[in-house]
This record gives C-alpha cells, structure tokens and sequence, in this order.
C-alpha cells in the first residue's frame, strides 16, 4: 500500500532541534517561519539532500564516481521519500548562447516549425523561393487564364560578356529551332550577333503553347504534351524554366519555377533547410562572423585613451604608456614627427584625421626611422610604417597563446558590440530569410512571451481563451492563415510551443523576450522559468521543493504563481514550497512553521 505521508524523524541539520515533521504527500504544503530559523534546512539540506543521496547510491558504482560522493545529512530516518527535484533561485547558466527560449525548449520546437513550413526567400533579392515539382509545375502553367499565349524556355546564360556562338550550335544541335536572347526571340539558324563585351541573357524556346480550357481531356491541352515539355526544360536549364505570357505582345510578363531552393535571378542555391539551419549553437545556422555569439568583442578608443586631458607625450594612450613600452613611445614620437602631429597638445584638442592615424595607422607606404634606447642601454634604429594602436592590439590578440596577455591586458580595453554583420541576429542570412506570415525566427524571438502566444493563437486560429491542449481538428481551423498542407505539418508542433508559452505567461514571466540572455535574468525569474520547464514536463508523483518562488513577483502576479503550483500538485506531486508571502500561505493544503526565533532560537 502507497505510503500517505512523508515521514522526517530526529533532523538536527544545521539549527534543527531533533525534529519530527509528518508532510502529507500529494498535497501544496508551505514551510514558514522567521528568516534563520532553519526552513532551508528542514527542506533543502535534510529532505532534498536525502533524496538526491538516495538517488546516487541506486545508481551503478561507474555512474557514482562522476556524482561523487553526497553526505548524508543528519536526521534518523526519512520514510515515504519520492524523488525530489529542487527548484532554488540560484541563477540560469552562465553561458552566453542560453536565452529563454533555448532554456525552455521553445526555441527548439520554433527551429522545427520554421524548417518544416516556413518560406525561404532569396537573402539577396528578397524574392520568395520555392521548390516545385513537375506536376506542381504544369498544374500552374495549365491554371494560365484562357486564351493565354505562353513560351516554355529553358535558361542556358544568365549575364554573361561574350559573343556566345557555341551556346547557339549547342541549342540547335539539341534540335530547338528558336531562341530568346535578351527578350527579343530568333530563330537559331538567323545570324545572331552579339557585343561581346556586354552581358547577354539567352534561352531555348522549348515549346509555344495556347491555354484552351474545356475538351475531353478536361483541359483543352495536350497534358502528355506540357509535361514533357516542362521535363526538358528543367534537364536543359538545370533544373529551372522560365514561363514566358507573351499573351499581350507589348508587355510580356516571365514567370520562374525551380526545382531547387535557388534564386534564379541571383544564382544562389540554398542548402536543405533543416531544424539546425536555425540553431545559433551549430555551425550550419550561426552567423560565420560572430559564431552565433551576436556581439564581438573590438577594442574601443575611449578604453585605449581614457583620458583625454593628457598629450600624447604624457601617455594617453593607456596600453603603451607602461614603462616597459620604450619601444611603442619611440614608435609614436617617430609617426607624431612624420605625419607633424604635436606630442604635447592634449588629446582631446588633436584633429579626427590626427587620431584616426594615431589610433588606426598611415599608409602602409608612409615609412620612417625610429631610433630608441632598448633595456640594455643601446641606441636601436629600424626603417618601418605605423600600424596604428588598434590594428597593433587586434594582432597581438590573434597571436599571443597566453591566456594572461589576452585575458587580462589586452581585454580591458575591448567592449562588447552588435557583431556587424548579422546585426546581433546570431544567424546566417539564408536561416533569417526564411519567414512564416512575413516574419523570421529572430523577429519571432524579440517577441515578448505574450506576444509570442497570441501569434501561435493567431497560426492555430484558436481564440484568445482557447487552452492549449484543446483537440487538434484534422482540417485547418477556419481563422488559421495556414494552408491544409501546412497545418498538417505543423498542428502538434504549435500545441508545444503554445504550451510552453502558456506556462510561461502562468507563472508570470510574460513580459520576457523569448531571445532574452539567460545570465540576465534574476534569481526569481531564473526560478519560474525552471517551474514552467517542470509544468511542461507533466511528471508524477515526484516530490518539488521551491524556495521563496513569489520573490521579486508582483502581488496581482500572485493568484497566476499559485494557481500553477496547485497545477503541479493535481498532477500527483508534492510540492514543498520554502514562502514568506501571506497569500501563498493561505492556499497551502498544510502549513509548516519553524520557529520561534533565528539562529540557536530557531529550529
């Protein structure tokens, strides 16, 4: 028979005084008491400490030696000990890639939505691409208005210089009989001559085609026909034809198909797009010049001169100005002398044109003679150009191997900056041009968390109050913007992300952007966030124990923090909540209070 209770007998941890405490389980019990009078110690030190040693020693001896070794605290006996999760404000990771959404996993599950149905566009141009196939191809040529006069061409050369005399032989070889060059249309066998230092644009005219609908093949067109056709068209141009609407002559109008996720109007191919094409965390998605990081570190002049009162003679420029930089001050005095900047003006009264040089160097044609004592007392002189500060410290920073140069000296004059090619985006251009309903996983991840919700609502066509697990139709929702296809796809995956969010808005963190740093994040909210994780994991009979959750909330926030503790608890789980607030105390199930004073009085 399930034990009902969660037995404690003879604890002393810390200030306890041999205490028996009896915690119905299944239950929200709340743990109280003066600060110091040992409510940490009854839960964390004595029943957390016991079940995560307990844990440790069902494991095998090879598992234990990475664990090492837990004490056991010190209390007689724990009977009834679920295992226990503790869930404590000490802060989320360190690591600069964690931000919300990768913490709680909705950020993973916005990667598969994003590779699964969203719409990649050209990084370039902008232009949406889309991969076809051939019967996509010739539904949509057969779908041309009635009457509509269409040329099926074949892309050979896209801007090219050249007179192109053997891409002429090569089509009428193939046994096409007529060509587009640059929109105007020939007949191969004509004597087409082209400049050849002007780019040129040429395509094979596969097939000329008049769209009759209606007729016993339903169409009033030879399908047979317009699929081969199309199939040669594609072998011919790589995978790629143009549908020319020469309908009204004046203004043809050209249409492109692909059965590659490429730009024909920039030539660039885009790699499959997967889940990790999205991951800032994995080479195949984050920007190649940050490495997914969104910010690099640069020296910055106001670090290098901190104070701008003092001439360059005085040592304004703080990295060279150590006694052991003769070498650097000889350096300087030798550029002041040839580019007749003065040594003794300060700083700040200099030219921009006269730092600029100062700080990021001449013409590397700009030589001159540096003369200077060494440590040995002797006279050195050396012809060379100056590099400038900056580009002196950016090297030294590439090639020094000492964790100290670099660390120590040389990155306390660097500040952090947007990386400036993604922007502080994270990822490659190709991830951040693929869209759902016009917006990209970044734009996405600025979202506020209950910005976020209401725009997977919006995808799921479910109204404001709808709950997350409501049933998935098989047919899209009338109100969703998706399409059938991409509601198959994607239906299960937006009930995830939804719930995860909703937990989110429940505990009261639904002012956080899902792309917000992790480290930034205070104790409390470092907390929930894990309390939300939890919530999302729908675990059972497993025991929680939560320090002060309510710190740092708001008391209107406060009915939504209850509310998913009890949430937790109808589960089937104990939770042991460590609180001071009034109102988390009156909803408890059972209510333990230690006391009566702090310290030696407590306990």
């Amino acid at each position: 028979m399930a034990q009902s209770k969660l037995i404690v007998r003879g604890a002393r941890e810390h200030n306890l005084k041999n205490i028996d405490v009896e915690i119905p389980r299944d239950r929200l019990v709340v743990i109280t008491g003066l600060s110091g009078s040992g409510k940490s110690s009854l839960a964390f030190d004595t029943i957390y400490a016991e079940g995560q040693r307990r844990y440790v020693e069902s494991l095998s001896a090879y598992a234990r030696q990475f664990l090492g070794l837990m004490e056991k605290p010190d209390v007689d006996q724990i009977e009834g000990l679920s295992p226990a999760i503790s869930i404590d404000q000490k802060g989320t990771s360190r690591n600069p890639r964690s931000t919300v959404g990768t913490v709680t996993e909705v950020y993973d599950y916005l990667r598969l939505l994003f590779a699964r149905i969203g719409q990649p566009h050209c990084p370039q141009c902008g232009r949406p691409i889309t991969r076809q196939t051939v019967e996509q191809i010739v539904d949509a040529i057969a779908a041309y208005p009635e009457g509509s006069r269409l040329l099926i061409l074949a892309p050979i050369i896209k801007d090219r210089k050249g007179e192109h005399k053997q891409v002429f032989d090569q089509i009428r070889k193939a046994g096409f009989v007529r060509v587009r060059v640059d929109g105007e249309i020939y007949d191969v066998d004509d004597d087409i001559q082209l400049d050849r230092y002007k780019n040129h644009t040429i395509e094979a005219v596969v097939d000329r085609l008049i769209i009759r609908h209606g007729g016993s093949n339903g169409h009033g067109l030879d399908m047979t026909r317009l699929a081969d056709s199309v199939e040669t068209a594609l072998h011919l141009g790589g995978g790629v034809i143009i549908v020319a609407d020469v309908t009204d002559r004046e203004h043809p109008t050209d249409r492109l198909f692909s059965e590659h996720l490429s730009c024909p109007v920039c030539n660039i191919s885009l790699p499959e797009i997967e889940p990790r094409t999205f991951s800032f965390n994995s080479p195949h998605g984050a920007c190649p010049a940050c490495m997914g990081l969104g910010t690099q570190m640069e020296f910055d002049p106001e670090l290098i001169v901190p104070n701008p009162e003092l001439s360059l003679a005085e040592g304004a420029l703080h990295p060279w100005s150590r006694d052991t930089a003769a070498y650097y001050q000889a350096l300087v005095e030798a550029a002041a002398r040839h580019y007749g900047i003065p040594m003794d003006v300060p700083w700040k009264e200099l030219s921009r044109k006269q730092q600029d040089i100062i700080l990021y160097g001449g013409k590397r044609s700009d030589t001159f003679t540096v003369r200077y004592v060494n440590q040995y007392g002797r006279l050195r002189q050396f012809q060379t150009s100056y590099e400038g500060i900056i580009p002196n410290l950016q090297r030294r920073y590439k090639e020094t191997t000492s964790e100290y140069i670099r660390g120590e000296f040389l990155e306390r004059y660097m500040t952090q900056r947007p990386c400036p090619v993604c922007g502080g985006k994270r990822l490659r251009p190709e991830a951040l041009a693929v869209t759902i309903q016009g917006l990209n996983i970044h734009e996405v991840g600025e979202m506020s968390v209950a910005e976020a919700l209401a725009w997977v609502k919006k995808l799921r066509g479910a109204a404001p109050d709808d709950h997350y697990n409501a049933p998935l139709p098989d047919q899209v929702p009338p109100n969703s913007p998706l399409t059938q296809r991409e509601w198959t796809i994607a239906r299960q995956v937006l009930k995830e992300i939804q719930a995860r969010l909703q937990f989110m808005h429940d505990v009261g963190l639904d002012y956080l952007t899902l792309n917000r740093k992790a480290s930034t994040l205070s104790g409390g909210e470092a907390q929930r966030i894990r309390l939300a994780t939890q919530i999302g994991s729908q675990l059972m009979g497993v025991l929680y124990i939560l320090d002060e959750p309510s710190i740092g909330l708001h008391q209107r926030d406060n009915a939504r923090l209850i509310r998913t503790l009890t949430d937790l608890r109808d589960l089937g789980n104990t939770v042991l909540v460590v609180e001071h607030d009034e109102e988390t105390i009156l909803a408890a199930d059972w209510v333990i209070d230690l006391g009566p004073g702090a310290g030696e009085h407590g306990g």
